[in-house]
């Protein structure tokens, strides 16, 4: 199994798998936070009650930060790799090859993605779970409320969108070029791939930036 760590071809695989399964993650997260909108009591359950400092939400919270370092990691080994590959000619291959503007700015995308998340876990999961784990003063148990309070500010709206925006051309590429990593990479599936990666790329991020919107415009918590 060592051609995992030490081939290109072993860490694109690692690469591709990991960035699935965070796929799947934001399937979820975005499918939950768009509960909000209609209840804020059952958003408080899911949340406090099902995810909040339980064995089974520490675990998972575990699994799902190993994945995010395994993706960072490799995006940065991968990076790096191909700059000292192309050497001195990396502009002038990328200048003929038929590439998007997102496949040329994953790392980029996934930085800002990166340095938003920081601010995002400091803003809801560092003052939930994390606190509440470590017995530390002022734990939220009022999601509703606090997602309410964080999304009052128009600036942090605006950056919201913005990453969401970002996140967007991230999975749009990500999704089938994880997958071709994966083996499915012939001509009629690529063609399959791109079209449902669009897909998903924008139901997560326009589900985030509806809950967003919403929560911001007072539209939220119909169902009470």
């Amino acid at each position: 199994m060592s051609w995992l760590i030490d081939s290109s071809i072993g860490r694109k695989f690692i690469q591709s798998i990991s960035g699935l399964f965070l796929i799947l993650f934001l399937l979820f997260h975005m499918t939950m936070n768009l509960v909000l909108i209609f209840s804020y009591d059952t958003y408080n359950f899911l949340a406090n009650e099902m995810l909040g400092a339980n064995w089974w939400a520490i675990v998972g919270t575990g699994v799902l930060a190993l994945g995010f370092v395994i993706h960072i990691i490799y995006a940065i080994i991968l990076t790096l790799q191909n700059q000292k590959a192309r050497g001195h000619d990396q502009y002038e291959v990328s200048s003929k090859t038929d590439t998007t503007w997102s496949s040329q700015n994953m790392f980029v995308l996934g930085l800002f993605i990166l340095l938003f998340l920081i601010l995002h876990l400091y803003q809801m999961w560092y003052q939930m779970q994390f606190k509440e784990l470590f017995m530390i003063d002022g734990a939220r148990h009022d999601s509703a409320q606090l997602v309410e309070e964080v999304f009052s500010r128009l600036w942090v709206v605006v950056i919201y969108i913005v990453a969401f925006i970002a996140l967007w051309f991230h999975l749009n590429h990500g999704f089938w070029s994880a997958l071709h990593s994966v083996g499915w990479n012939n001509i009629i599936w690529m063609k399959r791939l791109k079209v449902l990666g669009y897909i998903i790329s924008t139901i997560i991020s326009l589900g985030f930036i509806t809950v967003v919107v919403a929560v911001y415009l007072g539209y939220s918590n119909i169902l009470g």
